[in-house]
């Protein structure tokens, strides 16, 4: 019996030696460790001339494992998706801050990556991450494989994307420049950081949303992205629903308004026009966001 075995052994190890012996010129083309080359599609062909040569942004929607947080589960971002993303991007935001502030402003402060992601990032207390932004230079986007369901109104695009954008973008320029330190005074003790989302009557407390109660950093951030993404009708609707905490956001609007004119020549009622002025011109249909054809 042990013969039987020494000889299927010997014979086993032949085998796989002379298999092996076969493969010593293996293909290259693909490695499990190494990152595949990937051809260039119409799409990249779009990305490059509409972000990477003007604003020298790198706009990724291929999913990298290094790009992404391993302590949450992620896929990968549809294609179509991406596309419409992408134009979403630029038409609503790069080309925005280029009309109000200037492509130089653009070139300078607009982070240099975006990363997509396909499903939304979920905690342990029942919320979910909408986007992040990293070291200044990057911001990633979460949900997008959702996103043709959002596309019904402009309300559900800005809550769960394009605020979002602002939102971080904001996180960036704070990373630049700091906003007044008088800022946090303003509503002092009552930020609450993870338990935001346990909470109600925020607008009574001086919070323009209910996230802005996390810490004075959200708050400003919040701030500034709720109000450049809703009409003058609307944040005059929650500023009567707030009653005396009117006053307190009011205090931090004044803040935040001051910080975007000195800082960085904004008005942000210009911004705000601009920014809805060009939605409007996207829930029209009067932008194509599927076109990746470069003239």
């Amino acid at each position: 019996m042990k013969k039987y075995i020494v000889y299927f052994t010997t014979i086993l190890a032949a085998l796989l030696l002379a298999t092996a012996c076969e493969q010593d010129n293996p293909d290259t083309s693909y490695s499990v460790i190494a990152d595949r080359i990937q051809e260039q599609n119409d799409f990249d062909r779009w990305l490059e001339a509409n972000y990477v040569n003007p604003y020298n942004i790198d706009f990724k929607y291929r999913f990298e494992l290094n790009e992404s947080d391993v302590n949450y589960f992620t896929i990968p971002a549809d294609m179509d998706n991406s596309i419409i993303m992408a134009h979403l991007v630029k038409y609503l935001c790069v080309d925005t801050y280029d009309e109000v502030a200037g492509i130089r402003f653009t070139r300078t402060y607009f982070p240099k990556m975006f990363f997509l992601i396909g499903e939304w990032e979920y905690r342990n207390n029942g919320t979910y991450i909408l986007g992040t932004a990293e070291g200044g230079k990057k911001i990633l986007l979460s949900g997008i494989n959702y996103l043709d369901q959002y596309m019904v109104s402009a309300d559900a695009l800005n809550y769960y994307y394009i605020k979002t954008i602002h939102h971080e973008f904001t996180h960036i320029l704070n990373q630049t420049l700091a906003y007044p330190a008088d800022f946090k005074e303003i509503s002092g003790s009552d930020y609450i950081a993870d338990e935001w989302n346990l909470t109600s009557g925020w607008l009574q407390k001086g919070f323009i949303t209910q996230y802005s109660q996390h810490s004075d950093r959200e708050d400003f951030a919040e701030m500034l992205s709720t109000y450049i993404t809703n009409t003058e009708e609307q944040w005059d609707a929650w500023m009567t629903q707030a009653g005396d905490g009117a006053e307190i956001i009011q205090a931090k609007l004044d803040l935040v308004r001051s910080y975007m004119l000195s800082g960085f020549d904004i008005d942000i009622d210009v911004l705000r026009n601009t920014i809805l002025r060009r939605q409007d011109e996207v829930m029209d249909g009067r932008v194509d966001l599927t076109s990746v054809s470069v003239e």
